[in-house]
């Protein structure tokens, strides 16, 4: 285990908040993880499952509030992306839950465990805790795809890797991370737009296609723990259509807990409406505790 190493485009007062991580290394079948941590061993456990093309930054503005609220919170970048190997084979989410299993088994938290899974990641927890019910006794699911319901009207996101520099890349990251992320323009910022391009460079795993499927849908009907929910208002994965999710993650899901919809934000809720995010996520997580 050593310290965490913070991004350089981490601004000063977030990098205070997240002093105290460190980082340690899983190893199953010869892949390893890259686990980040925060808050004493002894504490309840709530680990967090990043997005896809993304890392443990998708979840930068949330961690310091979970742990000052007294959870050890354990975030890996997911097999694939980030600093975690991509799994030889490896092309989708449901090869991801062995080495998350695994990995989890290692780090061997003392307290109880909740798992909370972001869009990509979502699907991943949900996958997981269908084949290792065990792991943790709740779930709380983040703009998570893969219900089978598929908004009517998406914008296509645009490529970028084959443009020749920094600048012109930056443009579409920009778009796309106000086609697919983000509902209000001023969510984003600097620290958005570095991290993203961070994010997006170290995604090995770019043929994902399962997330258009209803592979979570199937899988809910198997989780047996308690599920949550947390959707931006605006999500693009979802334009009006957030009711029908919420109807069927009710009917599938054997223990349903709550449904909470965040006002005025768009599919990376967490980041944009940070501030009511945590509200959200810490009470549902303290209720289903």
């Amino acid at each position: 285990m050593t310290m965490l190493n913070l991004p350089a485009f981490i601004p000063a007062d977030l990098r205070t908040g997240l002093s105290d991580g460190q980082s340690v290394v899983t190893t199953v079948n010869n892949v390893d993880l890259v686990w980040h941590t925060w808050g004493e061993p002894e504490r309840p456990a709530v680990v967090l499952l990043h997005g896809g093309s993304g890392s443990w930054l998708h979840w930068v503005l949330n961690i310091a509030a979970l742990r000052d609220a007294g959870w050890r919170v354990l975030v890996p970048d997911l097999p694939g992306f980030g600093d975690s190997d991509l799994p030889p084979g490896c092309q989708d989410v449901d090869a991801l839950p062995p080495y998350l299993h695994g990995g989890l088994q290692q780090l061997n938290p003392r307290g109880p465990v909740q798992l909370v899974g972001f869009s990509f990641g979502g699907m991943t927890a949900g996958l997981w805790l269908q084949a290792y019910p065990q792991d943790a006794h709740a779930l709380v699911l983040v703009g998570a795809p893969g219900m089978g319901l598929q908004t009517a009207v998406r914008t296509p996101l645009k490529g970028w890797r084959h443009l020749a520099t920094p600048e012109a890349q930056d443009e579409i990251h920009k778009y796309n991370l106000m086609a697919l992320m983000f509902h209000q323009a001023g969510a984003l910022d600097r620290l958005a737009l570095a991290l993203h391009t961070a994010n997006v460079h170290r995604d090995r795993m770019p043929r994902r296609r399962l997330s258009t499927t209803d592979i979570l849908a199937r899988a809910l009907a198997d989780v047996p723990v308690p599920v949550s929910a947390i959707y931006g208002e605006y999500d693009a994965l979802y334009r009006e259509r957030l009711p029908e999710v919420q109807g069927a993650m009710q009917m599938l899901c054997a223990q349903w807990n709550r449904w909470t919809t965040v006002s005025a934000a768009g599919h990376w809720v967490q980041y944009e409406a940070a501030q009511a995010f945590n509200a959200a996520l810490i009470q549902t997580l303290s209720d289903q505790a």
